[in-house]
């Protein structure tokens, strides 16, 4: 294994007294396309000339950054005691933000930057690395990564969903959904002033998500400080479209365009999931009775991977998935480790760029199916792990981003770059602290 050293940055640890809030304004309309756009068709021969003039928006891009010949991906981790951001190539330990408290990380949908729930609110990770559209091309910078020092004030900083180039934020403790445009990031970062396009309060504050559509439409749940039941879908005057109050214990969601090109949405109860079509819904369930919490989709595919608990007193170790089949509208119960009595527990699940359903188990061994639930690869990656009593301690996890797996393994401070494609581990690089959770960025 390579051993790579952390560089540390002094930072004060972020909370409501030392952050600087960022002030939520409301815009009834976004950015109008018309007057920022320029097609292909429209930019001249003169714009693409590198050889003799320097791009005006690009020296801008550039500033105090480098420019690469391709997109570079990293990855955010967490650990007890901080932040960092890794090449996700090399894995070198690009940046450490020493930051205190148990903080978790939520890519916002624009490729560079991460939005990190912690003390006060969501802070906002820049990883440093994006993508510059010019005309017919692009070009592609990477800086140093920065936690900004302002923060998105809540309560209790809940879930951060990403789709149709908005990112829906949601407070548990308060049931606030704050919208914005995905592509705002840098500029909201760079001026300290968030620009909501879109903000919403439940009626009863609850352990809820949100998915916004560039549709106008929003997806919350439904729910209050004692329960959870379902969830409903609102138009832009926020009126409600459909709503379904058959899922209790809801939680988790995901958002996917299927094999036919329809938009579906899904979100995971207690005996089963909610599938919603439009101005419609589905309840799907299994033979078994059984809580679903966590679901994993890809584009194009009628597919969706879920956790599946039949026991609710059986800690967080499960040894079944769920793969849920849109089109047929079944939810079928697969053991991937074939009787062998492992286990995996929600970070333990992920879609490959295919489709592929990838699980880890507590043997060690990662395990690739195909969307039937049938084992096609197994690859051996971690040692040996025990499903620990507390989901904030960190276990070993799953994360894929551009093809390849990302694996950590706490016990060794090490992540492992698996080819789940090819079968094999393709690297393994010690970065010196016990990874919890990871999001990577495509630059």
């Amino acid at each position: 294994m390579t051993q790579t050293t952390a560089r540390r940055r002094t930072l004060s640890v972020l909370g409501t007294a030392t952050a600087l809030a960022l002030t939520l304004a409301a815009c009834s309309t976004g950015t109008d396309s018309a007057d920022t756009e320029t097609s292909a068709e429209e930019t001249s021969e003169e714009d693409h000339d590198h050889e003799g003039e320097e791009h005006e928006e690009e020296t801008d891009a550039a500033a105090g950054a480098t420019e690469q010949s391709a997109p570079t991906p990293r990855l955010v981790v967490t650990y007890d005691g901080g932040v960092q951001v890794l090449d996700a190539n090399s894995l070198e330990v690009i940046e450490d933000f020493p930051l205190d408290g148990f903080n978790r990380v939520n890519p916002v949908g624009d490729g560079r930057h991460v939005a990190l729930s912690t003390q006060g609110g969501f802070a906002v990770v820049d990883a440093g690395t994006w993508s510059q559209a010019h005309g017919d091309h692009f070009h592609y910078y990477t800086a140093d990564p920065a936690l900004s020092d302002v923060i998105i004030e809540a309560e209790t900083p809940g879930h951060v969903v990403p789709h149709d180039d908005l990112t829906a934020i949601w407070d548990d403790a308060t049931g606030h959904v704050t919208v914005v445009e995905t592509g705002e990031w840098t500029e909201m970062v760079e001026h300290e002033h968030v620009h909501a396009i879109r903000e919403w309060t439940a009626p009863e504050a609850h352990h809820g998500v949100a998915v916004a559509t560039e549709e106008g439409n929003l997806l919350v749940t439904i729910g209050d400080s004692e329960s959870r039941t379902g969830a409903m879908i609102l138009d832009e005057n926020d009126e409600v479209i459909v709503s379904s109050e058959e899922c209790p214990g809801v939680h988790g969601e995901t958002a996917f365009e299927n094999a036919g090109g329809e938009v579906l949405f899904a979100v995971g109860c207690d005996d089963g999931v909610l599938v919603f079509h439009g101005d419609h819904v589905h309840k799907l369930t299994a033979e078994q009775t059984a809580r679903t919490g966590n679901l994993f989709s890809a584009e194009g595919s009628d597919v969706v991977l879920g956790d599946f608990r039949v026991d609710p007193e059986g800690g967080l170790g499960m040894g079944e998935v769920a793969v849920i089949n849109t089109s047929e509208e079944t939810i079928t119960a697969v053991d991937p480790f074939d009787g062998s009595g492992a286990l995996y527990t929600f970070r333990d699940l992920a879609r490959g760029d295919d489709g592929e359903l990838l699980v880890l188990g507590t043997d060690g061994t990662l395990r690739v199916l195909d969307e039937s639930g049938a084992l096609t690869t197994t690859i051996d990656v971690v040692g040996e792990w025990d499903i620990p009593e507390e989901w904030q301690t960190a276990h070993p996890a799953v994360k894929v981003l551009n093809g390849m797996a990302y694996v950590t393994e706490p016990a060794t401070g090490t992540i492992h770059i698996v080819d789940y494609v090819g079968g094999e581990v393709w690297k393994s690089v010690e970065v010196g602290t016990a990874v919890n959770e990871l999001a990577g960025v495509t630059g």
